[in-house]
């Protein structure tokens, strides 16, 4: 299975435990729109917590043991919708770097 597929899961099910596996500890979440850097321990806060955003048409582009790229409808608790595409450095199995672009959608 993908490691893309396996991190999606993960949030869906909101497991922690499969979130690590295919985290690494050393992760970094590059937000353009922000300009932050967020690190492993507080995406997997966010991303287990009811306030966590919804995915659906998520498809992978792209994926090999280096990068993948993917995209998805993401919508917010505040009902915002955002067109996102994202990629992700994979080393030794796990991601280890994530970049995103996103496009704001009609509600």
């Amino acid at each position: 299975m993908s490691i893309i597929q396996k991190l999606w899961d993960a949030e869906e099910n909101k497991d922690l435990n499969q979130f690590n596996e295919v985290m690494s500890e050393d992760f970094v979440w590059v937000k353009h729109s922000t300009g932050e850097h967020i690190g492993r321990d507080v995406l997997s806060k966010w991303f287990m917590s009811d306030e966590a955003p919804k995915s659906e048409n998520n498809r992978i582009i792209y994926e090999n043991d280096q990068i993948g790229v993917a995209h998805s409808f993401v919508t917010f608790t505040d009902g915002s919708k955002q067109a996102v595409l994202v990629v992700y450095v994979i080393k030794d199995g796990k991601i280890i770097r994530s970049e995103t672009g996103a496009t704001n959608m009609p509600k």
